[in-house]
């Protein structure tokens, strides 16, 4: 059955893709219950940073606490200094000139508070600087570690996972959180030092005049809600884009990069390409545009309402310095301290809404570390045999492909017998790559089994199984590294084995290919990065076929091995695969029939179903679909 995926209350099993318009996710707005409820995704975030390096987090607190009172200390020092330069001009007979004054001792306390100041100013700027460099230090530990985290579960995901675009969504936006949540942590952490800041402050105004403080509150609540509203929106905003920022990606780099390139010059694609593209980001920009414009206007209002309340107070402090109920220090640490805390109190709330709104981006990238694969090994797992004994057995097989109403391949049965070599035969659509992908467990069947030596193949180790068969698809992948780890690839473990590597190579007839290049087995291959070196189809597909020679699997599987090849190539490819395979047990596809008429029996598959199987000789005799198929083949080269 195909898997379903909750997306924040709503679940889905459809494989996605919107017709018409920018791609959307459909998708209720978040409720102030489901906001709130996101910032439980702050405690696992810390615990995370505080793993990374703890001495570090330790350190950056410790710094963020002392720079938290600085800002009270510093203005607090400041009313003395100007109460004290207030009574010293004051005196009846000051000193004339500076000497007078530092030989007579009257200035001996300004000086040592005029020091303070100095002091407080110095370390204000150092914890500053340790502050940023912890921090940077922490994000891009945080950056690289989740990125890690990332593709290590990504690593345990079912192909099913990757081939549902809902779940490539998902991927994409923990993508974007991996490496763009690293900032919230700044936040975080400047968040403790305002509210340590803030109640330093509060506290002086209680002293001195309680009531400014609900002014305050008065003032500032107002742009709080605001910005918690719009900061939800733009969330909303970003989750529903997602499909059309994969395809803005997709549209970048399908119209500037290597491999498209020339058949995108071929065939004048370069101004459908930029039209598609201009037209899906002119989209986008009009929905954040509108939505910066509200988040302006509104914040524009709430602004000046906060301004207003706070000259309103600085008046009134002002009035009663006149009256001599304070003086000019206590005008100065109030004004001071009121301004500094209707800014902190708004940028705290500010930024409180931005943190719950990135709490909810939080969501994206630990929701996506909850999905679980299915095809997993069992907990008394089997091991693989080795070598394998008699066989697998296909037992009324059936797969259909999440979201698809038409059965892939469905009434399968038969045997692979040990050390025998297949040939699947059919038209595109057939089913062969499927059944192929079942044989490997990327997929386990919808119906019916499939055994190995007797036993079902879900009961084996899972790596084991995947370790032990050896597969060469037919969109085989163009790693851009070193020639010699493009074959390792095939059993990554024993990439330092330079001798196994040269040895497949010599199977594949890749050697020939590599002892032309520059560097050798140490030349890297495609045109991605600058020294690379661009390979032929026929000359990347030797490669790929090294692969299988590298893995010395017991199962080997090629799928469409030799498209890219010519005769005499193809024949010398399957000479050697037949030695390599003496003994093993082998699964050919391929729509040459010179080629699979080598092999021990033949499957005809149409429509999901064997329609036939035997020998070459026995198919052709039996005049039906392969029969066909091969007069309509032999026909093209009369």
């Amino acid at each position: 059955m195909p898997k379903q995926y909750s997306h924040g209350g709503r679940v889905s099993s459809r494989p996605g893709g919107v017709a018409g318009g920018a791609p959307v996710d459909e998708r209720a707005p978040r409720t102030l219950r489901q906001r709130v409820s996101a910032l439980g995704n702050l405690p696992p975030f810390l615990r995370l940073v505080w793993e990374i390096h703890p001495a570090m987090a330790a350190g950056t607190l410790a710094l963020r606490f002392v720079r938290a009172l600085l800002p009270v200390a510093t203005l607090f020092v400041g009313k003395l200094i100007i109460d004290e330069v207030v009574r010293l001009g004051r005196l009846p007979d000051p000193p004339p000139d500076l000497p007078a004054w530092l030989a007579s001792g009257l200035a001996r306390t300004l000086l040592v508070l005029l020091l303070c100041e100095l002091g407080l100013a110095i370390l204000s700027d150092l914890c500053g600087r340790l502050v940023s460099l912890f921090e940077a230090l922490l994000a891009e530990r945080f950056s690289n570690t989740t990125s890690v985290r990332l593709m290590e579960h990504a690593a345990t995901l079912d192909l099913e996972d990757f081939e549902d675009s809902e779940v490539q969504d998902q991927l994409e936006r923990a993508r974007r959180q991996a490496a763009g949540r690293s900032s919230l942590l700044g936040q975080l952490f400047g968040q403790a030092q305002d509210v340590v800041t803030i109640v330093a402050f509060a506290a002086g105004l209680v002293f001195y005049a309680p009531w400014l403080i609900a002014l305050l509150v008065v003032a500032v609540v107002p742009a709080f809600l605001g910005e918690t509203h719009f900061n939800a929106q733009g969330y909303e905003i970003a989750w529903r884009r997602t499909p059309a920022r994969r395809e803005l990606d997709y549209l970048r780099v399908t119209g500037a990069s290597v491999e498209t390139a020339k058949e995108v010059k071929i065939f004048g694609l370069e101004a459908f390409l930029i039209e598609r593209y201009r037209a899906l980001a002119d989209d986008l920009y009009a929905t954040n545009r509108a939505l910066a414009v509200r988040r302006a206007g509104w914040g524009g209002l709430f602004t000046a309402a906060g301004t207003l309340g706070y000259y309103g107070a600085y008046g009134f402090i002002a009035w009663r310095t006149l009256s001599g109920e304070l003086t000019i220090g206590d005008l100065t640490f109030l004004s001071g301290s009121f301004r500094r805390l209707r800014n902190l109190l708004e940028g705290l709330l500010i930024g409180f809404s931005q943190v719950a709104g990135q709490a909810l981006y939080l969501d994206d990238l630990f929701s996506f570390f909850e999905l679980q694969p299915e095809i997993v090994s069992p907990t008394d797992a089997a091991p693989f045999p080795s070598p394998i004994r008699t066989g697998f057995v296909f037992e009324d097989v059936g797969f259909r492909y999440p979201g698809a109403e038409r059965w892939a391949v469905r009434h399968l049965s038969f045997t692979l017998r040990a050390g025998e070599v297949l040939a699947l035969v059919g038209e595109n659509g057939a089913g062969k790559t499927t059944l192929v992908k079942l044989l490997a467990r990327l997929y386990d069947p919808d119906e019916g089994r499939i055994l190995l030596d007797g036993r079902d193949l879900r009961e084996y180790d899972l790596a084991a199984v995947r370790a032990r068969v050896g597969v060469i698809f037919q969109d085989f992948v163009h790693y851009h590294l070193t020639a010699a780890e493009n074959i390792a690839v095939g059993r990554i473990e024993a990439r330092d084995d330079r001798a196994r590597i040269e040895a497949a190579a010599e199977q594949s007839l890749a050697a020939e290919v590599i002892a032309r290049l520059p560097e050798g087995y140490d030349q890297l291959i495609g045109r991605r990065f600058k020294k690379g070196v661009e390979l032929s189809g026929g000359e990347w597909q030797k490669i790929a076929i090294a692969r299988a020679y590298m893995r010395d699997a017991d199962l080997l599987i090629l799928d469409e091995p030799t498209a890219a090849l010519d005769a005499r190539a193809e024949f010398e490819v399957f000479r050697r695969f037949a030695e390599l395979s003496h003994g093993k047990t082998a699964v050919l596809i391929s729509h040459r029939f010179s080629t699979v008429r080598r092999a021990d029996r033949i499957l005809v598959l149409a429509g999901g179903e064997i329609e036939a199987a035997g020998t070459h000789d026995e198919l052709v005799a039996q005049d039906g679909r392969y029969a066909e198929l091969f007069d309509l083949q032999a026909a093209g080269f009369r």
